[in-house]
């Protein structure tokens, strides 16, 4: 009887989280894009600039396309551009939209560049549901390429942790 209860107790525990987290990421996306949908951006969807999958897989490299196309993560601590502090602006490296300014840029510890705030009107948001778990996904309004998530664990002014994968961005130094 105890071990039924204890099981009865683990799955309400294991549900009640779940429900939480999609309630999260629904809140959080609304606010980050009151436009955002219910699934995750697909290369079919029409945006700006949009190409098949094989002038992608011809223009961006093998990483990129994975993570940019269909939706993948690079390894933690692998992009030199989470360590760039130096005046400048961060651009999609699929289409070049300016996405992020290097004054919203800080040290997450999270081994991926974060930014407290986008470039207004430069983001999309959708609901991710994959693996398991609900998170909101960050993608380049211009192009639709998957950028990473955002959180809201950030710092203040906003509150938000914009969590990239540097293979998506490429940083522009400013000009002295």
């Amino acid at each position: 009887m105890k071990r039924r209860k204890l099981l009865e107790a683990g799955t309400a525990v294991v549900g009640g989280t779940w429900l939480l987290s999609n309630f999260t990421a629904e809140l959080l996306s609304q606010q980050v894009n009151s436009q955002s949908v219910d699934t995750m951006a697909t290369s079919n969807e029409q945006f700006t600039v949009n190409k098949t999958e094989e002038q992608w897989r011809e223009q961006l490299t093998p990483e990129q396309f994975r993570v940019l196309r269909q939706h993948g993560t690079e390894r933690a601590g692998s992009s030199p551009l989470d360590k760039v502090y130096e005046p400048g602006v961060f651009k999609c490296s699929a289409c070049g939209t300016p996405l992020f300014t290097s004054d919203t840029k800080f040290n997450s510890g999270t081994g991926w560049p974060s930014f407290y705030a986008p470039i207004e009107g430069a983001i999309a948001t959708t609901v991710d549901r994959s693996f398991f778990m609900t998170r909101v996904e960050v993608h380049c309004a211009t192009c639709g390429g998957h950028l990473g998530h955002v959180f809201p664990d950030g710092p203040a002014p906003t509150g938000q942790r914009y969590c990239m994968n540097g293979v998506s961005l490429e940083f522009v130094p400013e000009q002295a």
